[in-house]
């Protein structure tokens, strides 16, 4: 297949999505959690995109993730209505759930602490309103929520249900399988956060509260779950286009990483073997999270502006708009002219895609340009 003009002409540095791969890595999980009997509520974090959602969210009462009010008030304004805003709720965001809700969307929040709990019954009562609530509970200690076996989580549990509030689900988000090396510790990550949900949601339940839903999610263990029995739904992200860092956890290969940043050549440093390029942190961003694992990608994988990766070959240091690739022995400064053109694949697709306002994406056909648009802000 040919390489599209426009890949060669639109301004760089600038984001780009190959559709064929985000769609394939769309029914790979859809198709996977759905035949486990379970449903994926996909976050939307990733790309934050309108556009992007429309593969995603076929139906627009179809569940949905969100990390930001700005995400949920502009999907909700796009008709999106079942949403859930995976951040513990702070107490002053309270009015703009309750916008939303007056406007029709069923936008559920989530917290795990008493004094959320209080704030979330207070403005309830005082401005009669039944907030829906998801309660985290903590399958790994990476980060929030209260243990499964806790005094704490059947206290918050009664603390909303009798202060007005809708006790909806609750959530688990097993982030240390992020640092998993083998199939296997993935394996274990995602029963481990499936007991743990169960289990909460029985206690729950045995004290009579309704609890619907059982929420989990990572996109490590959501392709590694093989039990979701009592799952209602599987969060995951990054999934659409992958990253270096999923690919060094295993969860998927080079080829399937769906976006990459297109850079030109804007000069060389012949003595220190030095090729610039126009796409710096600004472009990449600065996260290096495949530092501490198994292959070390700098700022990204380089490949040619066909998307083929160039072995050994990666973005080494960044400043603002600047990139430097050090060039290793299988390769020449004149394999890399002024003004020709390379791919970066991203160690972090969400860090990546929070420095474009928009992306350019290839379309179904391998030559069609389409344009998605980012939400931005908080």
């Amino acid at each position: 297949m040919t390489t599209p003009a426009w890949l060669s002409t639109t301004e760089t540095p600038y984001l780009l999505i190959d559709k064929n791969k985000y769609l394939k890595n769309i029914r790979r999980l859809y198709t996977r959690t759905e035949a486990l009997g379970s449903k994926v509520r996909p976050h939307l974090k990733t790309l934050r995109s309108v556009e992007a959602a429309h593969y995603l969210l076929p139906e627009r009462h179809d569940p949905a993730t969100v990390s930001t009010l700005a995400e949920a008030e502009a999907f909700a304004k796009e008709g999106y209505t079942n949403l859930l805003y995976a951040v513990g709720i702070a107490p002053h965001k309270l009015p703009r759930i309750a916008a939303l809700m007056q406007k029709g969307t069923d936008i559920h929040i989530l917290l795990d602490s008493r004094e959320q709990a209080e704030a979330v019954v207070s403005f309830g009562q005082q401005h009669a309103v039944a907030f829906s609530v998801f309660i985290e509970v903590d399958c790994d200690g990476h980060r929030g929520g209260v243990p499964p076996e806790s005094d704490a989580l059947l206290e918050l549990a009664r603390m909303l249900e009798d202060g007005g509030a809708t006790l909806t689900g609750l959530l688990a988000h097993a982030g240390e399988s992020y640092n998993c090396r083998t199939d296997e510790a993935i394996r274990v990550a995602a029963q481990a956060e499936c007991d743990a949900i169960r289990r909460a949601g029985l206690r729950v339940r045995e004290q009579g509260h309704r609890c619907p839903v059982l929420s989990v999610g990572a996109t490590p263990t959501a392709h590694f779950a093989d039990n979701l029995s009592g799952i209602t739904e599987v969060r995951a992200g990054v999934f659409t286009t992958f990253d270096l860092v999923m690919k060094n956890v295993g969860i998927c290969e080079m080829h399937d990483i769906a976006m990459s940043v297109v850079a030109t050549v804007i000069g060389h440093n012949r003595d220190k073997g030095w090729v610039f390029i126009d796409a710096g942190w600004m472009a990449l961003s600065r996260d290096r999270g495949t530092a501490h694992q198994v292959t070390d990608y700098g700022y990204g994988q380089v490949c040619n502006l066909e998307g083929q990766p160039l072995n050994g070959l990666k973005v080494d240091i960044t400043n603002q708009e600047h990139g430097i690739v050090v060039l290793t022995a299988d390769y020449r400064h004149d394999d890399f002219p002024v003004g020709s053109r390379i791919r970066i694949l991203p160690n972090h697709a969400c860090a990546t895609a929070a420095m474009h306002r928009q992306y350019e994406v290839l379309g179904d056909d391998g030559e069609e340009r389409e344009v998605w648009s980012r939400i931005v802000g908080w």
